[in-house]
């Protein structure tokens, strides 16, 4: 039998899809009791795995049976309801299902020739979320790997449009010669942006770089003279406390000098489609490019990021590609919209999610991340941790000690608890405990488990 007629054959029978689903499931109903990180045993089988490329094709199935085997344990339980590790969200099972499904169309989504259907779930998404958001009519959508690459966007079409403004056409002429741009951030700015403003060449030695008050937010009072040669990068949620810059104040400054307002809103942007907690986001419509993910608060899968603009023209100019072959047509051309030419149907997964939640839905969810936040914050002050930050969203910063040293074997302890994960930090100069509720899993009960585990790491830490 040839290679071909073998796989032709694997694809006929379904043996392998049956036996994928078979791991899968047992993977999914252990996942919210085992251990949240891997066991060091798992760890140590990751060996198994060593190998010289093979020469000849192997067993299908053993294949499947090696990675469930051996890397389903040495997977970090993040579907489960107790990893609060970086902001890693859960995944909700229309989405995951979902996946499922697009992974066998396997489409490309660069053009509407390729892929009818996700160019129409592209466009749906693009309107459900202008309306969950309240943001301007003309605001498009590029839907990307994750909020690193549509920060980029963001920022590409920012500096297309503030150099054309002053009669400079990056496209053709590059930095070489062109007048400055000034770039305006506060102290806290995430290290995504930081990256982008180095890859677009702006030079972070050039940040004008703005005060910050005790939970992150930027000091509108602090702000520079602003003219229409800046770019000011404001935050919809602090990495680390959750707290959001004041955008309204600083976009009216901003627009009225024609300057360009990009809002990092990865994790925190979806506080804006809620009733409870918009407040954190007044202001949000002002500006111009918008970056978030559908893989952190809204629970779709890995990866799905989402650039938003106002400005099209200047969106799509930045991120423009050419090619005889192309065959551009009036429907959406999703790769307009985006850094890359191949893309996988990710937007179908947020379509769904979207679908399935309806707004009422994404509140519930989004103001549930909420309220388990606040629970931890209460039940640790309980406890006698010291809340550092104001809980206004799903980040807690705990200190456990005032002795860094500790700290980081308290953290250590946790995590090699196993009853859930917990990442560190450094906040105010201080080494703190950072804690991201991000999964619809995660109940009550589980952040009641997890406390107790903060509790006994310690008390085995410092024996008290």
């Amino acid at each position: 039998m040839t290679l071909r007629e073998k796989m032709h054959r694997e694809q006929q029978l379904k043996t392998l899809f049956n036996q994928a689903q078979s791991h899968a499931f047992e993977y999914s109903d252990n996942a919210l009791e085992r251990n949240v990180f891997p066991s060091a045993q798992a760890l140590a089988d990751l060996a198994k795995f060593d190998e010289p490329l093979p020469a000849n094709s192997a067993d299908a199935e053993s294949i499947l049976k090696q990675l469930h085997s051996y890397g389903s344990p040495a997977s970090v339980a993040q579907t489960g309801g107790r990893y609060f590790g970086f902001v890693n969200g859960g995944i909700l099972p229309v989405t995951l299902a979902t996946k499922w499904l697009t992974d066998f169309w396997d489409q490309n989504t660069a053009l509407h020739a390729m892929s009818p259907i996700t160019a129409k779930l592209e466009d749906i998404c693009e309107q459900w979320l202008r309306q969950l958001f309240h943001l301007p009519d003309n605001t498009v959508a590029g839907f990307v790997s994750g909020t690193s690459s549509a920060i980029l966007c963001g920022l590409a079409a920012a500096r297309y449009r503030i150099f054309k403004n002053q009669g400079w056409d990056f496209n053709k002429r590059g930095h070489n010669g062109a007048p400055p741009i000034r770039i305006i951030a506060g102290h806290h700015t995430h290290g995504a942006v930081i990256k982008a403003i180095a890859l677009l060449g702006f030079g972070i030695d050039n940040i004008e770089w703005v005060e910050c008050d005790d939970q992150g937010r930027i000091v509108p009072s602090a702000m520079p003279v602003i003219d229409n040669r800046c770019i000011i990068l404001l935050q919809a949620g602090n990495v680390n406390s959750g707290a959001f810059d004041p955008m309204h104040e600083i976009c009216d400054k901003a627009n009225d000098a024609n300057a360009w307002v990009h809002i990092d809103g990865a994790f925190g942007l979806w506080a804006g489609g809620t009733k409870q907690l918009s407040h954190l986001t007044e202001g949000l419509e002002k500006a111009h490019s918008w970056s978030v993910d559908g893989h952190k608060t809204l629970n779709t899968p890995y990866d799905s990021g989402i650039i938003m603009c106002c400005d099209k023209d200047a969106l799509v100019m930045a991120l423009q590609a050419s090619g005889a072959y192309l065959n551009f047509s009036e429907s959406r051309d999703g790769m307009l919209y985006t850094p890359e030419m191949s893309r996988r149907a990710r937007a179908v997964e947020l379509w769904a999610a979207l679908k399935y939640l309806g707004s009422d839905g994404v509140d519930e969810l989004v103001c549930g991340l909420h309220e388990r936040a606040v629970q931890f914050a209460d039940e640790l002050a309980t406890a006698d941790f010291e809340v550092l930050n104001e809980v206004v969203f799903n980040q807690v910063i705990i200190s456990p000690s005032e002795d860094d040293e500790i700290s980081q074997s308290i953290i250590e302890a946790i995590q090699q608890s196993g009853e859930c994960w917990v990442g560190g930090s450094v906040w105010m100069g201080k080494k703190v405990i950072r804690i991201s509720v991000c999964s619809w899993v995660t109940t009550d009960e589980d952040v009641s488990r997890s406390v107790r585990a903060f509790v006994q790491a310690r008390r085995s830490v410092c024996g008290k």
